[in-house]
């Protein structure tokens, strides 16, 4: 924008005579007025000349003189013709303002924070227990070949840990059965046995049997045993713990039948069979199992008579019964009743003992207890065997002579021989 400055000269005039001639400043661009003092004519008064004021206005607005010099000295300001007006603009253009809005505030600078706390890292949630295994019925058990720590265990203690197996479904607490000595007993015999029922356990004085893993056997039963005939097997829960009752025949719960053969029963059905040797000596219930399930080879325990119990003269041989494929262990290896072919109910038993050189292998019906008959064949084979035996059909078979009723028998010297259902 150009600017323009008007200088005013004005003429004071002292006279008094004319105040109506009385001259007011001028706004004027581009002048510079002078007046001076002229003789009029007409008058007959004579003008006096007076001081000169020199009044200069920018825009309509008084401006100092010294302003006004000092816009000339810098250029400001230049005389136009008859007067002063801006200087011309700077050869270079002033930069345009932007129409954007004026940048925000730097950010503060971020307060140093207190570092938190490192969280504790998550304890990992404690994983479960795994499930114990269930037992085996048809192979090993854990610390079989342990010893076991006489008069160490409480009574209320099932010594799994050291090769017994527990046979939860007796409810005897996993023992096969307990036997309590009563009145009248002395070294002579036990007398007024008292056998504990299914909600029991082995408790103070009595006599608690167990079952081995398929291939062994209990090795524990007292020197002195009922005053009537009948045996006592197990340990003895004596002050509330548990002790061994023939340490001279092992300081082990379990040992092995003969080492001279080897027997095994072999399943070719599509169904569990289960095999329930008795609990002898003991309360001679058929609740030590060997469950052969489909397609699997499991040992029978073969005793040696010469080596094992003893009782009034008699040697001891297994007795194992076999129960219809398909009924469960549990269901099996008890005492039964006579409206199902089961436990002491079974249809068959197998006989197995090693004495006099050989061992001696049959096969027979459980008579007289039951008539029943199994739905599936049952012989005995191997490499060594003399003789034959078969069932089958309702058919006790030897060679070529069969019965329903009478049972067949082979003999074996060495090697092994196979029980094979099918």
């Amino acid at each position: 924008m150009k600017l323009s400055i008007a200088l005013l000269s004005a003429a004071v005039a002292l006279s008094t005579a004319q105040p109506a001639h009385q001259h007011h400043g001028h706004h004027q661009h581009l002048h510079k007025e002078k007046r001076n003092p002229v003789a009029h004519p007409e008058a007959d008064y004579v003008t006096v000349p007076g001081p000169t004021k020199v009044l200069y206005v920018l825009n309509g607005q008084p401006i100092e003189e010294d302003e006004v010099q000092e816009g000339i000295r810098n250029g400001t300001l230049v005389f136009s013709e008859g007067g002063l007006t801006n200087a011309a603009p700077p050869a270079y253009a002033p930069a345009p303002l932007s129409s954007a809005p004026p940048p925000p505030p730097p950010a503060p600078k971020p307060t140093e924070q207190a570092k938190p706390e490192p969280k504790p890292e998550p304890k990992p949630e404690p994983k479960p227990e795994p499930a114990p295994a269930p037992p085996s019925y048809g192979g090993g058990s854990s610390g079989v070949d342990a010893e076991f720590p006489d008069g160490k265990l409480s009574c209320d203690t099932f010594p799994s840990d050291y090769g017994a197996v527990p046979v939860e479904w007796v409810g005897l607490g996993g023992w096969t059965g307990v036997q309590c000595p009563g009145s009248g007993s002395s070294g002579s015999g036990i007398d007024n046995i008292r056998t504990v029922t299914s909600g029991g356990n082995c408790e103070e004085g009595a006599y608690c049997s167990y079952a081995c893993p398929a291939g062994y056997q209990k090795s524990q039963w007292p020197t002195t045993q009922g005053a009537t005939g009948q045996s006592v097997g197990g340990i003895l829960c004596k002050d509330g713990k548990l002790h061994l009752t023939n340490p001279g025949m092992s300081n082990k719960l379990c040992m092995k039948g003969s080492d001279k053969v080897q027997i095994l029963v072999k399943n070719k059905l599509d169904k569990n069979v289960a095999v329930c040797r008795t609990d002898y000596p003991g309360t001679e219930s058929e609740t030590v199992p060997v469950d052969v399930q489909p397609g699997q080879t499991s040992n029978l325990t073969c005793p040696e008579a010469d080596n094992y119990y003893t009782w009034q003269g008699g040697k001891t041989s297994a007795q194992y019964y076999v129960n219809p494929a398909g009924v469960a262990v549990k269901d099996a290896c008890q005492w039964g009743t006579p409206d199902k072919p089961w436990g002491n109910y079974a249809p068959m038993n197998l006989g197995v003992g090693y004495s006099n050189g050989a061992a001696w292998l049959s096969i027979f019906q459980n008579a007289p207890t039951t008539d029943a008959k199994l739905e599936f064949c049952v012989e005995i084979v191997g490499d060594g065997i003399s003789g034959s035996c078969k069932y089958e059909n309702g058919q006790y078979c030897s060679g070529t002579s069969c019965s329903s009723t009478t049972g067949c028998t082979v003999s074996l010297s060495s090697g092994t021989a196979t029980y094979v259902f099918s």
